[in-house]
């Protein structure tokens, strides 16, 4: 099967995260201003991974996240097992980066009409995701809403604690520090519009043998689920981190949230094949491939010299980089 002959984007699949950028942007600064006083009251800026509220002595952390279109794909397999591991993935890999211990998770599922295998499937994947990451599924809401949804969503929302004094913030981010690298599961629950698109315009179908594998199908090695790397916990209690990013959607663009410096990958992780397999049929671009998915990257840990060493020997990871004055470039890329 050959590729498109046009380069295909992210935006062009109907996904802008530039705009979705500005927009966001716009709406915090402008429409929530509002913040309680008093005890409770939110701490710094809406923006990063997660939302902190002041409790006294600790720190209370919320964010919110879903699955996507990556759903589309578990409706046509017929497979939903692995979503509900996607969903908390999302959410509590988001609460990490800030070195918050995730607590507690709520679900939302949305469907078009009843389907008791699908929302069996899905909480045992809420269930497994919980255990992964040592928290309780504390409640949910299930709503069949069939003017508004067709098929299904799945989102939710975390919480955790950190100590005031122990949050995460970038903050102390200087050039010289090092990067570290987890690497990711696959394509993980971001990206997938354009995915969808590139197996659409090659004709191909998920339940197609993987090219490159033929002992799986192209649904399921698109459906694994998300990493959870609540490892990552017991490392920024012990050694002193100095920033973390969670790559989702726009990719290498998340760095950018934690630190104004720049990052030099002089030593990347492996690309896995899924990710080089759907570049060359959609005819995607180096830069387009770093701005939309995780290319075999899922986490990123940034510390002095000193712990890295230390860092490295409890994660599968490994040093990739280095912080720079400014820019980032990959595999001779500039991404920025």
């Amino acid at each position: 099967m050959q590729g498109s002959e046009r380069h295909m984007t992210y935006a062009g699949a109907g996904v802008d995260i530039d705009r979705l950028d500005e927009i966001k942007s716009g709406i915090i600064k402008k429409g929530l201003t509002y913040r309680r006083r008093g005890f409770g009251a939110p701490m710094g800026d809406v923006g990063h991974y997660a939302g902190l509220i002041d409790m006294g002595l600790f720190a209370l952390a919320m964010t919110t996240d879903g699955v996507g279109t990556k759903l589309i794909i578990a409706d046509a397999m017929k497979k939903w097992d692995t979503v509900g591991i996607d969903c908390v993935a999302m959410n509590v890999n988001d609460l990490y980066t800030m070195g918050v211990e995730p607590l507690a998770f709520v679900d939302y599922i949305s469907i078009e009409r009843p389907d008791d295998e699908l929302i069996r499937q899905v909480m045992t994947g809420l269930n497994e995701g919980a255990r992964q990451a040592n928290i309780s599924i504390i409640g949910g809401e299930t709503a069949a809403l069939p003017d508004i949804i067709k098929g299904f969503d799945l989102a939710g929302t975390c919480v955790g604690y950190v100590e005031k004094d122990k949050v995460v913030t970038g903050e102390s981010i200087e050039a010289g520090d090092v990067v570290i690298g987890l690497p990711s599961s696959g394509v993980h629950s971001n990206g997938y519009s354009l995915v969808r698109k590139v197996i659409k315009e090659a004709g191909l179908k998920y339940t197609d043998p993987l090219p490159y594998d033929s002992s799986t199908t192209i649904g399921e090695e698109l459906l694994k689920p998300t990493r959870i790397y609540a490892e990552v916990v017991p490392i920024f209690k012990k050694y002193r981190v100095k920033g973390m990013a969670h790559i989702t959607g726009g990719g290498l663009l998340n760095l950018r949230r934690i630190t104004k410096y720049g990052f030099d990958f002089n030593d990347p992780l492996p690309v896995p094949p899924i990710f080089t397999w759907l570049q060359k049929l959609g005819g995607i671009e180096d830069t387009e491939m770093y701005r939309t998915f995780n290319m075999g990257m899922g986490y990123v840990i940034i510390t002095d010299k000193d712990n890295a060493g230390a860092i490295v020997k409890m994660t599968d990871g490994k040093i990739v980089g280095r912080i720079v004055e400014e820019g980032c470039v990959i595999r001779g890329i500039r991404l920025w």
